[in-house]
């Protein structure tokens, strides 16, 4: 149509589209302005009979005139094509203003009462919108709000003389755009004005907290939520808004249109009350007292009472909450750091545990987007499952100033969750239930969330380029909740259990990226399934790669991907997609972690060990982690500062055998071999004569001069490696510690061509410090892109 005339209107460019047509900018090459030029889909006026009726729907709509309505100039057709003419309105649509989030309370009264006015206009002259929505609504360069689109209208039957004639557009009367329909319209029933007054409060709320009132993805969802259960108040959702403007809102979207308000004019009445009192408190300085005693005292007399005046309005209008600190009420506690204990399963069926665990794993993963809040990782929080211990023990173990506690159940397709919000006091600050069908589980978590970040006066995340949530095969997301269960226990069985389900789970949806990130980081542990190493990396990095494909706003899929990049030897990528995967979820402790590790690969010492801290302070009770800050002290240097962490982890576990290699290894270092061999023959023993362990073993035997015990190790080692993997880089550590330069070098490029993926770690392994000079190793650093 570009370049087209309809009539004496040249089509410049195309602006918009939706189920009424297609709207272009229009030059009106006789009054010489620009215009908005609809085309109705073909075979919306079947005949001329429907043309005649939809011109004088057209002209009705047209005597609208106000500054917030769009004016319909005239409707024609041509060459069978049916089009309106109407005024061009340059700017944005407040759905695309709402692409940046939520309005400021004053803005939102502002716009709301500009809309408010054009519909009073409209149904002053009997005419209902019937289709008030986001993206029918324009805001000008100069910010004032234009209605636009009356074409889903209905002229509303006067007193007394209800005819035919005075109905607009009757046969779509099941028209308009499904979350934003009031009850009665979704049920057939006639509407009146308070079917407008219901789209302006969806609107209303939709600025003020930027969700819809019914936020639903799934039809029928949305349906049942209109139809049967209240919104979240949008106080839980943003506290920021006043207590008076959510009962407007509310009111608005009361399911019964006798307890809405019963004209806009009784809307715009209680909106201009909202828009004085904030524009009263939006001019008021907020000064602090010590200063504005000090500024009284400069003023003089006069100054003392203007200053007196503005002391009584602040406290009066409780600014900063000065009322209740000086009348001794308590301040809504500040929290900054969360844990979201086990959910109770509550089906009465241990076999559902894997449910209630997957669901705890997927309400921390929405609430680690909470802004300014360190939210406490799976890891430390699984360790109170079951526990007797209060509230206020578990609050300090894990250092932190609430904690979510409640319960889960499923019964059928049907999943209830019940969440309390709690202080370390053991003080409730909220509480609530939530029952959804399992394929929106995914929504029914974001709800939780949302309402727990409102109560504490947080936002959630909402990083660019997120998807919105998206409904999720109920059993693709069992299979998924499995999966993470198993491989949470980390034991070969069960990884190999866990690869199953994620594999079962994307069988079923092959959009599932939590699915591939589940994968991915199942093949990482190749060894463990059994699989040949090269075939666990070229898994892994598939997996991952197809994971941030399908969800590029997924932490889990970036960090997946950075640590199959980290195998490959591509440093720079994999620390882009660490990097990425903490933008998404500052909270995310494994991204953190295992970026620790690649910044000691690369010698950052201290960047590694402020990355290892700010994971344990996320998972306090990780073992894997408070070790992994040891092996951070350890790659630096720092010895007693490695045994100290590893002790630490050793108090939690006396079997975590990583603890031990930590200490073993450090205390080689240190010279102090004897203490060393035992600590390392504890780990060989734990380990079951794990590789890492033993080649440890060897070497403290090695340097402190136990030759033939050194020796001995090598030929356990590699008479192990026919059914147990043993690389070549754990030999090297041997012969190192023999002083077998050449040999430990042979090693190690036998290692570099089967891209071992401990090889990496010899650019900071004090085991072999003493082949730091050697050309030979320098140039295999220089090969693995190492900095030297």
């Amino acid at each position: 149509m570009i370049g087209q005339t309809l009539g004496h209107y040249r089509i410049l460019e195309k602006v918009g589209a939706g189920g009424m047509g297609v709207v272009y900018r229009a030059h009106d090459e006789q009054l010489e302005r620009d215009v908005a030029l609809k085309v109705l889909p073909t075979g919306t006026l079947s005949d001329n009979s429907s043309r005649r009726q939809f011109r004088k729907e057209a002209l009705a709509l047209g005597k609208l005139s106000h500054p917030n309505i769009e004016t319909i100039y005239e409707f024609d057709t041509q060459d069978g094509i049916d089009f309106l003419v109407m005024e061009y309105v340059p700017g944005n649509t407040l759905a695309e203003r709402l692409g940046r989030g939520a309005l400021p309370e004053k803005e939102v009264v502002a716009l709301g009462m500009q809309i408010a006015a054009a519909l009073e206009q409209a149904h002053e002259r009997g005419i209902v919108h019937r289709d008030l929505k986001p993206r029918n609504i324009a805001i000008t360069e100069r910010g004032q709000a234009k209605v636009l689109d009356f074409g889903l209208a209905k002229l509303l039957p006067k007193v007394n003389e209800a005819t035919a004639a005075d109905t607009l557009t009757d046969t779509q009367a099941g028209a308009g755009t499904l979350p934003y329909m009031p009850p009665e319209q979704l049920q057939g029933e006639s509407v009146d004005a308070r079917a407008d007054i219901y789209t302006i409060g969806a609107v209303l709320y939709e600025m003020a907290t930027d969700r819809r009132a019914f936020p639903e993805e799934l039809p029928s969802r949305v349906i049942d939520a209109i139809l049967h259960h209240p919104p979240v108040p949008p106080r839980a959702l943003n506290s920021r808004i006043s207590p008076e403007l959510e009962r407007i809102i509310l009111k608005c979207l009361d399911k019964d249109p006798g307890r809405r308000f019963q004209s806009v004019k009784e809307l715009l009445v209680d909106l201009r009350r909202v828009g004085s009192t904030s524009t009263a408190l939006t001019t008021v300085p907020l000064l602090p007292l010590p200063k504005f005693w000090r500024k009284a005292a400069r003023l003089g007399a006069y100054g003392l009472v203007g200053m007196l005046a503005l002391a009584v309005l602040t406290i009066t209008l409780n600014v900063r909450g000065l009322r209740d600190r000086l009348m001794g009420h308590p301040r809504p506690p500040q929290i900054r750091s969360l844990a979201v204990l086990p959910l109770e399963n509550r089906s009465h069926d241990s076999e559902q545990d894997y449910f209630a665990d997957g669901m705890t794993d997927e309400l921390i993963t929405e609430l680690a987007k909470l802004n300014a809040v360190r939210v406490i990782s799976r890891t430390s929080v699984m360790r109170y499952k079951n526990t007797d211990k209060s509230l206020p023990e578990i609050a300090r173990s894990l250092n932190v100033d609430a904690v979510v506690e409640g319960s889960v159940q499923r019964v059928g397709d049907r999943v209830k969750i019940n969440a309390r919000l709690l202080q370390a006091s053991d003080q409730e600050l909220w509480a609530r239930s939530y029952e959804r069908d399992l394929s929106d589980v995914l929504g029914l978590q974001h709800d939780v969330a949302e309402a727990i970040a409102g109560s504490i006066e947080a936002t959630l995340k909402a990083p660019q380029g997120s998807r919105k949530l998206r409904l999720v095969d109920p059993v693709a997301h069992e299979a998924y909740l499995k999966g993470l269960f198993y491989w949470n226990k980390r034991t070969p069985e069960a990884l190999k259990r866990a690869l199953q389900y994620f594999q079962q789970a994307i069988d079923k949806d092959p959009n599932y990226a939590e699915a591939y990130a589940g994968l991915s980081y199942t093949y990482s542990f190749a060894p463990e399934l059994g699989l040949p190493s090269q075939t666990g990396k070229e898994r892994q990095k598939f997996a991952a790669m197809k994971a941030v494909e399908l969800d590029d706003s997924l932490a889990e899929a970036h960090t997946a991907l950075a640590a199959s990049l980290g195998d490959e030897w591509n440093w720079s990528m994999a620390e882009s997609q660490y990097k990425r995967a903490i933008e998404l979820n500052p909270n995310y402790a494994t991204a953190r972690h295992w970026y620790s590790i690649q910044l000691s690969v690369l010698g950052s010492h201290e960047r590694a060990i402020d990355e290892a801290q700010r994971a344990l302070e996320l998972d306090p009770l990780s073992l894997i982690i408070q070790a992994n800050l040891g092996g951070r002290y350890l790659r630096a240097a720092r010895y007693d500062e490695a045994i100290q962490e590893c002790q630490k982890t050793l108090e939690m576990d006396p079997d975590f055998v990583v603890a031990h290699d930590c200490i073993g290894f450090a205390q080689v270092q240190k010279g102090q071999t004897q203490a060393a061999i035992a600590e390392l023959k504890t780990a060989n023993r734990l380990s079951q004569g794990d590789p890492e362990s033993l080649s440890a073993l060897g070497y403290a035997y090695a340097v402190s001069g136990k030759t033939s015990d050194a020796l001995n190790v090598e030929r356990q080692l590699k008479a192990s490696s026919a059914d147990k993997y043993s690389p070549a880089y754990y030999i090297a550590l041997v012969e190192a510690g023999l002083g077998r330069k050449d040999d430990a070098l042979s090693l190690l490029e036998h290692a570099y061509e089967n891209r071992s993926t401990e090889l990496p770690f010899a650019k900071t392994e004090p085991m072999l410090a003493n082949l730091q000079s050697e050309p030979r190793f320098r140039d295999l650093l220089r090969r693995m892109g190492l900095p030297q």
